[in-house]
């Protein structure tokens, strides 16, 4: 009984690395890939800001949506993301006022602004962009996230693509490349699993 038991555990967590390996390298291959094309919007992921200021990280990411946008990839710029307790603005507002203040016109940005977390926001977007009639969309985030925001996208009826920045803090520094590596690891877990997640 107990060799069968030890047979059945070593089964198990030998099945349970396998996950984690084949998951890890879904994250980094889709990470690596930038599948940018003429589309009707460009989404771009909310990060930290502080009083209205972009993260680094944040930073990264709109300067991107904002070269594909000023590339003709797309008319939209759709920026996501609310606000935590205590702060005055939102992310998607601040990502909003990066992107003027670098010239964008107004009129050429949509805000989701209600949105917590990745599957709340990217929930609300779907909606927004079915009542607009929009078609593709090109989706813009670090390049460890792309693998669930495409998944979130796709399962809200978007026809989406990814195009990763490709100087995010959070890639050119290995340490951190790992942390945001096993962050998403168990963001995918619980979104498929439960149906929620960060």
């Amino acid at each position: 009984m107990l060799r069968d038991l030890t047979r059945v555990g070593l089964v198990f967590v030998a099945g349970l690395l396998f996950v984690v390996a084949y998951a890890t390298w879904r994250i980094w291959d889709q990470g690596s890939r930038d599948d940018a094309r003429p589309a009707d919007a460009i989404v771009v992921l909310g990060a930290a800001q502080y009083d209205g200021v972009p993260s680094p990280i944040y930073r990264a990411r709109l300067d991107h949506a904002i070269a594909l946008y000023e590339a003709g990839v797309a008319p939209v710029l759709v920026m996501t993301g609310g606000k935590l307790p205590g702060d005055r603005t939102t992310e998607a507002d601040a990502g909003r006022t990066y992107a003027i203040a670098h010239g964008v016109p107004p009129e050429a940005i949509i805000v989701e602004d209600q949105g917590r977390t990745t599957l709340e926001s990217l929930r609300t977007v779907g909606a927004m962009l079915d009542d607009r009639g929009t078609g593709p969309a090109v989706f813009v985030s670090d390049p460890t996230h792309m693998l669930r925001v495409l998944r979130i996208a796709r399962d809200q009826g978007i026809e989406a693509f990814g195009s990763p920045t490709r100087t995010s803090p959070l890639d050119t520094n290995p340490p951190e490349r790992l942390r945001a590596t096993a962050h998403e690891l168990g963001a995918l877990a619980l979104y498929f699993l439960a149906g929620t997640g960060p």
